[in-house]
């Protein structure tokens, strides 16, 4: 699923993702789901695979989700793990997230 929630607004956005959780649990299939969300890909994952910025883009950081599970997507958020788990890929993500501003500034 590529950025499947972008265009909704928050309250229906969180409806969706719940829906979606609710449906993995349910059938228990894999699900490949990116998003630009940190939160969204905490809340909603096992894992979260981090990549460069482009181009030539390549893996850079992976971590466990260990929430647990059932979760709903607004509550999750204020879980002490979730907070520490943000707090580490975000370490990861600000230097290629800079980088990515960068190359777009280059281009305009």
């Amino acid at each position: 699923m590529d950025e499947p929630f972008s265009a909704l607004d928050i309250q229906t956005r969180q409806l969706m993702e719940n829906e979606v959780l609710e449906l993995w649990a349910a059938k228990r299939k894999a699900v490949l789901f990116i998003t630009h969300d940190l939160d969204e890909a905490i809340a909603m994952s096992d894992r979260v695979v981090v990549l460069s910025a482009g181009p030539g883009t390549h893996p850079i950081g992976e971590f466990a989700i260990d929430l647990p599970r059932p979760r709903d997507v607004a509550e999750i958020r204020n879980h002490p793990r979730f907070v520490e788990l943000h707090a580490a890929i975000w370490d990861v993500l600000r230097e290629e997230v800079l980088k990515g501003y960068a190359q777009q500034r280059k281009v305009a």
